[in-house]
């Protein structure tokens, strides 16, 4: 029987989520060896004790890792990949717009041989901010990771093993899932499924979030910002010696108005001005990363871990901070 994990990452979903596991364990339950990995990234409602409920009733099935502060979805799913121990894994999210009945068709696909699987939504739920946000960050990837363009780079999809074990080997504090992904590999599948209306609440994605999410993605993972500033350098340059034979053909012929003194200083100053503010700013971004990565921050840092008893022969990756 072939060993399926689910990985859901868990902020502020004490309605949605004791629904959703059920329905996993109802449909797939029979079907796969199952584990459903759930990480409770420090919500701040009853979260907590639905998923401590969810793993006492179901032990044999659900594992609940509690992260010590909120480190952001893409940090908690590092944190459930890590645990996960199934031939292919589902990342899917706690909101139940992601329908349990459409997993089946992920691993149906993805044991075609892909390395990932993505979903296309024929039907998005979303808001107009959501969809806002989804597009531009479309766009970015596109642009930054050469991401292709038909490619919709949802949070459900499923990964098999091979890609599991290389994305859990980045130590990355502030990790990019899909970058990482398209990193790693292009052979990637998609299937259509269907997208629910959100039951509940809003989506945890504010401009905050999706602004440094992109940074991470802009910073960390492409080099494109460095090549782009060195672009703006060069015209600057150019820019710069135009400005300077411009003036000094001024001051030598006769014919010509010889140049201000605050014509001197503006063509002079006026953008290597602004050309060292914007480098200072980009290049310590990449310091900052730098500093992170040499001073260890972690991914992530798991307070306690409830999981499933491994099956004889297999081991589990209990480290709680990485």
């Amino acid at each position: 029987m072939t060993s399926l994990s689910i990985v859901i990452p868990v902020y502020n979903a004490e309605k949605t989520i004791a629904e959703l596991c059920r329905k996993l364990v109802l449909l797939l339950s029979a079907d796969y060896r199952l584990e459903i990995i759930l990480v409770n990234d420090c919500s701040s409602d009853g979260s907590d004790a639905v998923c401590r409920s969810l793993q006492s009733e179901l032990p044999d099935l659900v594992s609940y890792a509690r992260l010590s502060r909120n480190f952001g979805e893409h940090n908690a799913v590092m944190a459930g990949l890590n645990q996960a121990r199934g031939e292919y894994v589902v990342i899917m999210d706690d909101d139940l717009q992601n329908p349990p009945e459409e997993v089946p068709k992920l691993v149906a696909e993805i044991r075609k041989g892909y390395d990932v699987v993505y979903c296309q939504y024929l039907d998005k739920r979303d808001s107009l901010f959501r969809n806002l946000g989804s597009y531009l960050n479309g766009t970015m990837a596109r642009v930054i990771l050469n991401k292709p363009s038909n490619l919709y780079l949802s949070s459900f999809k499923a990964l098999n093993r091979f890609i599991v074990e290389q994305i859990i080997k980045h130590r990355n504090p502030n990790p990019y899932l899909d970058a990482i992904i398209l990193k790693i590999t292009r052979d990637i599948g998609t299937v259509s499924v269907r997208h629910d209306q959100r039951r509940t609440g809003k989506s945890g994605y504010t401009l905050k979030k999706l602004t440094a999410l992109w940074g991470d993605m802009i910073v960390s993972y492409s080099l494109i910002p460095l090549r782009i500033l060195a672009a703006i350098g060069f015209v600057l340059t150019l820019m710069g010696v135009y400005s300077v034979a411009d003036m000094l053909v001024r001051g030598i012929h006769p014919l010509l108005e010889n140049p201000s003194d605050i014509e001197k200083l503006a063509s002079v100053s006026m953008f290597f001005r602004g050309f060292q503010l914007l480098a200072t700013g980009i290049v310590g971004e990449y310091v900052g990363r730098i500093y992170l990565k040499l001073n260890q921050e972690p991914q992530y840092i798991i307070r306690e871990l409830l999981a499933v008893p491994a099956e004889p022969g297999k081991e589990v990756n209990h480290d709680h901070e990485k």
